[in-house]
């Protein structure tokens, strides 16, 4: 039924597409807060606000997807998804050192192969995590991407390994059952040759940290862009595919962070 239910919501917003675009141009104006219902809730989906000398874009890397990724994937978490779990309609943007960081369980870092902490910064992510935050990491690709992302988090964690997560890892069965490292593709990949990696970055993994206790306080999707599907799911250029693979993983990743 959850299965039936993700799809049949994927193809009500993805068709007719909410705006259409000319074939090959991957944009498009942004989504107004005013066409998603307002509303308060008991989990906000936080976008983190980080620094990088990478920066490439006008708010910086930090902002990448934003803000129609977000929308997106809250209507679909809203709307769809049955769970027992009150989501606020408005998304949040906030810098690391804000101490409004500490009301959320959860914050999401996209193109974290650009992120550079300071040592204040580091820290203050290593107290958030100590207090029972989740960090969630997205959209980098490639052997350069990969090894800043390694770096940043043994700033935060000196004493922590990142591995792979094995698929009867509990966050893989939180609310979906996910039975498969699927490859979630960039629209401008797959659109500029119909592939689903870049930079090299062949292999998709799901990644983790665990804390002492054996709990997953960081999950890291390498060489895939969950967020570029939640993104450009009602454009029909887009495989719905990847669409729901996207859904599924962020909402058991919600669930995880939750319940754990």
């Amino acid at each position: 039924m959850k299965q039936m239910g993700l799809l049949t919501f994927v193809l009500l917003l993805a068709g007719p597409a909410m705006e259409q675009v000319p074939p090959g141009n991957a944009e498009r104006p942004a989504r107004k807060a005013s066409e998603v219902s307002k509303g308060p809730g008991e989990f906000t989906f936080v976008r983190t606000i980080y620094s990088s000398p990478f920066g490439r874009r006008r708010w910086g890397s930090w902002a990448t997807d934003y803000p129609n990724a977000d929308y997106h994937f809250i209507r679909g978490i809203r709307y769809w998804s049955g769970a027992n779990l009150n989501i606020s309609a408005e998304p949040e943007q906030i810098p690391i050192m804000d101490d409004r960081l500490f009301d959320y369980p959860l914050i999401y870092f996209v193109e974290p192969g650009y992120l550079s902490l300071s040592a204040e910064e580091a820290g203050r992510l290593r107290e958030y995590v100590a207090r029972g935050g989740f960090l969630w990491l997205d959209d980098f690709w490639g052997d350069y991407e990969w090894d800043n992302v390694r770096e940043q988090m043994r700033m935060i964690f000196p004493d922590r390994v990142i591995d792979d997560l094995p698929l009867d890892h509990p966050v893989f069965h939180t609310y979906f059952d996910i039975d498969e490292v699927v490859q979630v593709p960039g629209i401008g990949a797959w659109l500029g040759g119909g592939v689903t990696y870049e930079k090299g970055g062949i292999v998709p993994h799901y990644m983790g940290i665990q804390d002492d206790k054996g709990r997953l306080v960081v999950f890291i999707a390498r060489n895939c862009d969950l967020g570029d599907a939640w993104e450009w799911i009602d454009d029909p250029r887009y495989p719905i595919k990847y669409g729901l693979a996207a859904y599924r993983v962020g909402i058991n990743v919600i669930m995880y962070a939750m319940s754990h």
